[in-house]
């Protein structure tokens, strides 16, 4: 009988999310956008984030990992597994996470894995965007998630309106930029700026006052053939601290998890 996995091995999510550059852009846009959410402040409340956003990044892929490449009922575990995390916040702050702000993130997930792809690699086809939402989609709904898009157009609307009515710069936004750098040091900060240019929605770059064009577009091409020599890793170790060797080269093999 053969192995059913959550995500079909012939998946372009699992090239995206097996892929480490790729996973660095997602990272760079996410933070990004976690840093202008109206509901940043459940991640204040946990202190996890701005305490340690890069390990907080590696954790976040842990989990989305476990989910793209594992066997289907491993998977589903995993899941489970992120909606108990939530379920236990809620309980200490005595409040419910809202349904946006749920929706918010499982629809960055599939923005930034379908921008993060089309910078580092090729436009992606009709079928492969599907195949993105789908996944994501699946997660939201064995979440519980209410008031999930049905189609990819209907995700589209959404994702649109969802920027426009959940987004804010704030004293929070401010905050997290600090911590950015305070971690990544002035250098790194700098290239993570100009990695958001390069992949967030034009509202987001609005609300933080990004230019429109990042200076890394003219540095691609040398990046792409950094990765043909199989010399990629050693900029990314200059891009991320090197505490983060390790994690960082485990980013670009396909994971075995045992959940």
């Amino acid at each position: 009988m053969s192995t059913e996995y959550y995500v079909d091995k012939e998946s372009v999510v699992r090239q995206i999310w097996g892929n480490g550059d790729i996973i660095l852009f997602i990272f760079a846009g996410a933070s990004a956008e976690f840093a202008l959410s109206k509901a940043v402040d459940w991640l204040y409340f946990t202190e996890r984030l701005p305490a340690d956003p890069l390990g907080r990044l590696f954790s976040t892929v842990s989990y989305a990992r476990a989910i793209v490449f594992s066997e289907k009922d491993s998977a589903l575990r995993a899941i489970d597994a992120i909606t108990a995390i939530h379920s236990n916040v809620e309980a200490k702050r005595g409040a419910t996470i809202p349904d946006w702000a749920y929706r918010d993130v499982l629809f960055l997930l599939i923005d930034y894995s379908i921008r993060s792809f089309e910078v580092m690699e090729r436009k992606l086809s009709w079928a492969e965007k599907l195949e993105v939402f789908d996944v994501f989609n699946r997660v939201g709904t064995r979440m519980g998630v209410k008031g999930l898009p049905e189609t990819f157009e209907e995700w589209e609307k959404m994702r649109y309106q969802h920027l426009c009515d959940n987004l804010q710069h704030s004293h929070y936004t401010d905050d997290l930029f600090k911590q950015y750098r305070k971690h990544l040091g002035t250098a790194r900060y700098r290239i993570l700026l100009e990695s958001q240019v390069l992949v967030v929605p034009d509202k987001v770059g609005e609300l933080l006052g990004f230019r429109k064009i990042s200076l890394l577009y003219p540095l691609m091409g040398l990046y792409k053939l950094s990765r043909q020599l199989k010399v990629n890793w050693l900029l990314k170790t200059l891009i991320m601290p090197s505490k983060y060797k390790e994690q960082i080269k485990a980013l670009d093999s396909v994971p075995v998890f045992t959940l």
